[in-house]
């Protein structure tokens, strides 16, 4: 199953007054079985250590797959909500963006899971894994 191919500001316009606005989430590319966004590593989602917090990773790793499933179904009929995330976090980040890339690993009638990897900008290194499963929702 590929993804339906749309301008990008079209996409991150569904980000405007939402977490992925206050956070500072911009998708940035996608493919036909992937969907690749930002972050910032900033006052917004530093924890009181002053790295990037695990929440806002995990947030990331939500938004990307939602973002991707989306794409992947007929909006006049079903949403896509998230039924279970999980983050390993490998490392800290101070300051700088992150990077992620969500890969579609099963597109099922009604779950879908998403496979995220989050890296350091600046290093390439790997901060975060993480998989993400949504549930595919009838609207009537």
């Amino acid at each position: 199953m590929k993804l339906r191919q749309i301008p990008l500001d079209q996409l991150n316009a569904y980000n405007k007054n939402t977490l992925m606005e206050q956070l500072g989430i911009q998708c940035v590319e996608l493919g036909d079985d992937y969907v690749v966004a930002t972050m910032p590593v900033d006052r917004r989602t530093h924890q009181p250590m002053g790295l990037l917090h695990g929440g806002a990773s995990a947030a990331l790793i939500e938004s990307i797959g939602s973002m991707g499933s989306t794409l992947l179904i007929d909006l006049s009929k079903e949403v896509p909500v998230g039924l279970e995330v999980n983050a390993n976090h490998l490392g800290g980040v101070k300051s700088g963006s992150v990077k992620a890339v969500g890969k579609i690993v099963h597109a099922g009638k009604r779950t879908h899971v998403w496979q995220v990897d989050i890296t350091d900008e600046a290093t390439g290194k790997m901060v975060c894994t993480g998989r993400l499963t949504i549930m595919i929702v009838p609207i009537n």
